[in-house]
């Protein structure tokens, strides 16, 4: 597969292109806001062409598909222009600055016969997987809370407009939270119902959110307790599960790499649970290419991107208003 690269992002140059060359593909070439900054990647990382103008990848009937990681304003506009040029597309997460664009992407893309994925790389993960398959074949009973600490500090390398933009989708919530939604829908199979939060900026930005907590209630009567910030260096993250046989400790698990631990815990005692150290984002782009080839489905699918988008808006909205939000997931098809 020959892929085009929107955006000459620092998770392509540190993740992706190694992912998308590891199994099999071709980065042909990378678009990015200036010229200097398209052919300066291009020429670390080993792409032929690059360019400001999205034709260069789009005009190439040799490129079968894109990946974007943009700014997050400009996800939208730049996915809907690779669906029309017949382009398969795995975007970056939040998919859109609203529901209403993310769902306008998925369907573009259903109606066009492409495969339309969202890079969620926490399910991709061997241990995020473990843990879904504990939960699934019933070890812990009915589940009763899952916690998610995902309090990191942000490297001054990424921070920029994820710190001071809103315009362009800066802030933790659709920064973090949305992976953590996705956590969430991807670990217990249900999808949020309403949320409480409260958020804060301590300072570390401008003008947008680096601290939230919230709360989500699930269908099933499941309780989820999220907390995702860009300040604290020390705090460790992972994910706890609790059910009515037992739990399920996962330490340092919300993370690109495959590493971390799980310790599960039911009445006949503690017990180290194995798991994967497969590449994350290997297997998303594996999965991506298996669907492309008719044979799979995508690791997260552009409806997985709605979902969780839709999760974060509703977190950012219960922490502005400071009122109990019900999850706007929009009109299913």
């Amino acid at each position: 597969m020959r892929w085009g690269l929107i955006g000459a992002s620092t998770i392509a140059e540190q993740h992706m292109i190694a992912a998308l060359r590891h199994v099999g593909g071709e980065v042909a070439a990378v678009v990015s806001t200036t010229l200097a900054r398209a052919q300066d990647f291009a020429d670390k990382q080993g792409i032929p062409k690059a360019g400001t103008e999205l034709s260069l990848v789009l005009d190439d009937p040799s490129i079968d598909a894109v990946y974007i990681s943009s700014t997050n304003e400009k996800h939208r506009a730049q996915a809907l222009a690779a669906i029309a040029a017949g382009k398969h597309v795995l975007c970056e997460k939040p998919l859109a600055m609203t529901v209403a664009e993310a769902r306008d992407m998925v369907i573009a893309a259903e109606k066009a016969g492409l495969v339309f994925a969202t890079n969620h790389h926490l399910r991709c993960s061997g241990s995020h997987r473990a843990i879904r398959e504990l939960i699934a074949s019933g070890r812990i009973g009915r589940i009763l809370s899952l916690r998610m600490f995902h309090a990191v500090h942000l490297p001054e390398n990424l921070r920029g407009w994820r710190i001071n933009d809103a315009a362009a989708g800066g802030g933790v919530i659709p920064d973090i939270t949305v992976h953590d939604a996705d956590v969430a829908r991807f670990l217990l199979q249900e999808d949020p119902v309403n949320v409480v939060a409260q958020m804060s900026a301590s300072g570390m930005g401008q003008g947008v959110e680096d601290s939230a907590m919230s709360v989500w209630s699930m269908p099933s009567g499941a309780m989820v307790m999220s907390h995702e910030s860009f300040t604290h260096p020390f705090a460790g993250s992972g994910l706890e599960v609790h059910g009515t046989e037992g739990s399920i400790f996962a330490r340092g698990v919300m993370t690109q790499l495959p590493v971390g631990e799980i310790e599960l815990v039911t009445a006949a005692g503690r017990e180290i649970v194995p798991f994967s150290s497969h590449g994350l984002y290997v297997q998303a782009v594996q999965d991506f290419v298996s669907a492309v080839n008719g044979s799979g489905r995508p690791a997260a699918t552009g409806r997985d991107g709605v979902a969780s988008l839709a999760v974060a808006l509703a977190v950012r909205e219960a922490g502005r208003s400071g009122f109990r939000q019900v999850v706007d997931y929009g009109v299913r098809a």
